[in-house]
């Protein structure tokens, strides 16, 4: 049985001792400790390495920090012309005093010549003030025709619409016919201010009312005849006109 265990001890044993791994543990200490501050410094090229001067260029040119760009006048000065070339707000949205200025004195002044230019451009801006002045006046009166105003001035629109463009070559949008047919309704806006002041049930309101009438016609047939270029047909417009504006007198004077 001692034999045995002393061939056993044999076989295992070598000439490994404690010197030799506390060498081994000290040799990969330094080199895990060489590891680290590689690590640390980084790689870093050696100074005959060739390095872009793009790259140079880029980093030294930039001075500003992360999230916060460089300030530069040239940028500054851009925005402000930009601004500046930019059209006022109000033309922006189409509308223009001048020009409403010149369609109400055309209106009120059924003799002076209309500007085509003028008169076909697509402006609401004063057939909806005047609709609803006439329906405030109306209230003033104690009538509340505020859904009647709106109704026979869409109806009326379409109507004249269809009937320009049978009888006009180049054609009429619904932004004109709306237009004209609204700027128009001045000279009823000023019977509907007189209703407040007396009756219109009477021989003198009603020769008013025939006035009015033929004021407000005469006035959009000649707009539409010098917009539509339709010389010699403005009778033939003026009576649909008639027509139309005859409902608002109705509603002004009963």
């Amino acid at each position: 049985m001692s034999d045995f265990e002393q061939f056993h001890y044999d076989s295992y044993q070598s000439s490994y001792t404690i010197d030799d791994q506390e060498a081994y543990n000290s040799y990969g200490f330094n080199e895990n400790l060489c590891g680290s501050k590689k690590s640390q410094t980084g790689e870093q090229p050696p100074a005959s390495a060739f390095i872009p001067s793009e790259m140079l260029l880029s980093s030294q040119s930039y001075t500003g920090q992360i999230l916060q760009p460089m300030y530069s006048p040239d940028t500054h000065l851009s925005y402000a012309d930009g601004f500046d070339e930019e059209p006022p707000l109000l033309e922006e949205l189409g509308i223009n005093f001048e020009h409403i200025w010149q369609k109400t004195l055309t209106v009120l002044n059924p003799m002076k010549p209309a500007d085509g230019s003028i008169m076909n451009e697509t402006d609401l801006t004063g057939p909806v003030v005047f609709c609803l002045a006439l329906g405030g006046t109306l209230l003033l009166t104690g009538k509340v025709h505020f859904g009647y105003v709106y109704g026979m001035s869409a109806i009326g629109c379409l109507a004249m619409h269809a009937l320009l463009n049978l009888m006009s070559i180049p054609g009429v949008s619904h932004g004109c016919v709306a237009s004209v047919l609204g700027y128009c309704l001045l000279p009823m806006v000023i019977l509907s201010v007189s209703a407040v002041v007396f009756s219109l049930q009477g021989i003198l309101g009603i020769s008013l009312a025939l006035f009015i009438i033929g004021w407000c016609s005469l006035s959009a047939s000649k707009i539409f005849t010098s917009a539509l270029a339709m010389e010699g047909q403005q009778l033939l417009i003026a009576y649909p006109c008639a027509l139309l504006y005859g409902l608002f007198a109705l509603l002004t004077v009963f």
